[in-house]
């Protein structure tokens, strides 16, 4: 039977029975799952999330880094991270990691959860993020997919989200916005455009789909499999569509915190890097969504402020310090103090308590950078820690720092965890390492 003919004997089934039948399985019948984790049952299993950051200047190597001898879980702390010694337990640091084939410096910082190789070469293009990898899969189960966002990000420059065709998606720099779009209910006026603007996106891709399917029996192969990945895409988007209709009827959840006040001075560049795991926090807290990105884009921030710290220099003038005693000073108090927000923020996960542990226990928290040594510009021995999850941590993962182990792997441990059955993303070799599961 033909597609049209097809169509032709279902004009009268539902939408719903008629997607079913035609094999795109839509995700209406999730819509109980998707209820935020505060109205499920308190037997539902908690869920899985993951919060990715990328500071793109990186952390002062000898500060980071435990010593090479000092592995497992007996290993003494570095300086930077006795900053989480409260947390030790909770977090596992890497040595020797990186991103296979991933060079070029500053650009690699868009390749952070891409992999995807050789980004400062002429007509690069780049691949599907990690987070978005698990939105095609997961996303529907919120309100939100994922969220991007990004602390004096150069727009339309970096991003640590990127969709399966290469494109950049903007970071969302101002959280003021980001707590309205959390918590903040539109007017039935409001929703109602919304639904409107959605119906109307489901329409056209009916049509278009509709008119692609009659041209399918006069084309030759290569162009019968480009369509068949045409349609691949427009069910996902359907899917999609479908799932954020359902959502704008439902009321978004109340929290007590009040909307920040966004820092007006890229000066406060500390200020907003708190707030945006504030709001990273609520998210997950809410589970508004499972699926979040950060970008600290260092690169394009100025003479930041750092309480009880004197910084005169540019945040970017500091990481080319040349081993100057005065610039590694500034440079090591304004990775301290990334340090001390980090543990702050795993110290608000930890406290507050969810079915089964609390919201770190169930939350993987991957902190690194592209770059190995930003006064060099390598991109090799990354640092990068990685916490919560429910995971076995408290250890130090030491692997060849000249010849180093694929940070690929992560991502698949990470997707695993994330109830995706995956064993490959980018340049992985299978899952990470030393790394055990709870």
């Amino acid at each position: 039977m033909s597609p049209s003919a097809f169509i032709s004997t279902q004009r009268h089934v539902s939408r719903r029975q008629f997607l079913r039948a035609s094999g795109i399985g839509l995700a209406l019948p999730l819509l109980d799952a998707m209820l935020p984790a505060f109205s499920r049952a308190a037997s539902a299993p908690p869920p899985r999330r993951f919060l990715g950051v990328c500071n793109n200047l990186g952390l002062l190597p000898e500060k980071f880094f435990p010593d090479a001898e000092s592995v497992g879980r007996g290993y003494a702390l570095s300086p930077y991270l006795e900053e989480l010694k409260a947390h030790r337990n909770d977090f596992t640091v890497f040595s020797g990691v990186m991103h296979p084939d991933v060079d070029g410096g500053h650009p690699a910082d868009n390749c952070f959860l891409t992999a995807a190789p050789h980004p400062g070469n002429g007509g690069f293009r780049n691949t599907i993020s990690l987070d978005q990898f698990a939105a095609e899969r997961i996303g529907h189960l919120t309100r939100f997919p994922s969220l991007t966002l990004g602390v004096n990000v150069q727009q339309g420059l970096r991003s640590l989200s990127w969709t399966g065709s290469g494109a950049l998606i903007p970071c969302e720099e101002k959280p003021s916005e980001v707590f309205k779009k959390l918590f903040l209910q539109g007017s039935a006026k409001q929703i109602a455009e919304a639904e409107k603007k959605l119906s109307l996106g489901q329409s056209i891709m009916d049509a278009v789909a509709g008119q692609a399917k009659s041209l399918q029996r006069d084309l030759g192969a290569h162009d019968r499999e480009r369509l068949d990945q045409y349609f691949t895409g427009v069910r996902d988007l359907e899917q999609r569509l479908s799932a954020a209709q359902a959502w704008e009827k439902k009321p978004k959840p109340v929290v007590k915190a009040k909307p920040p006040e966004d820092p007006e001075s890229p000066r406060e560049y500390m200020d907003k890097v708190r707030l945006m795991y504030d709001m990273a926090r609520l998210a997950f807290e809410t589970d508004s969504t499972r699926l979040i990105t950060i970008m600290l884009d260092s690169v394009n921030s100025p003479t930041i402020e750092v309480e009880g710290a004197d910084i005169n220099d540019g945040y970017h003038s500091l990481s080319h310090h040349g081993k100057s005693p005065k610039k590694l000073a500034q440079l090591e108090a304004i990775d301290r103090e990334h340090m001390k927000q980090l543990g702050a923020l795993f110290s608000h996960l930890k406290s507050t308590k969810e079915t089964g542990g609390t919201v770190l226990d169930h939350s993987m928290i991957l902190y690194g950078s592209n770059l190995g040594n930003a006064n060099t510009h390598v991109t090799t021995n990354l640092p990068v820690l990685f916490a919560g999850g429910g995971f076995k941590h408290g250890q130090h993962l030491a692997f060849d720092r000249e010849r180093n182990y694929p940070l690929p792997n992560l991502f698949v441990s990470a997707l695993q965890r994330l109830g995706i059955e995956e064993d490959k993303f980018a340049t992985s070799t299978g899952t990470m390492r030393g790394l055990e599961m709870v």
